[in-house]
């Protein structure tokens, strides 16, 4: 089982490669819409992309008002 550690970084290094951006841009507080410059169906879909890579689920309800890294991989974490 992953630490609450690797599971952000994880989460940061896949956001990078899905974006195209330097893993080393990526901060754990960042505000990934304006980080990454992208929208919501942008963000669904790293969303997906997440679920699947940790085989979890997360519902609309959880992610509402989520647009930080740390607190997304929080989310995860506890679905692990």
């Amino acid at each position: 089982m992953n630490t609450p550690e690797q599971t952000l970084d994880e989460i940061l290094t896949l956001a990078a490669g899905h974006f195209k951006v330097s893993r080393e841009e990526l901060r754990p507080d960042d505000d990934f819409f304006k980080k990454l410059k992208i929208d919501s169906l942008q963000a669904l879909e790293l969303l997906t992309r997440l679920e699947q890579h940790f085989s979890v689920e997360l519902p609309d309800y959880e992610m509402q008002g989520v647009s930080d890294f740390r607190t997304l991989a929080e989310r995860i974490q506890a679905r692990l």
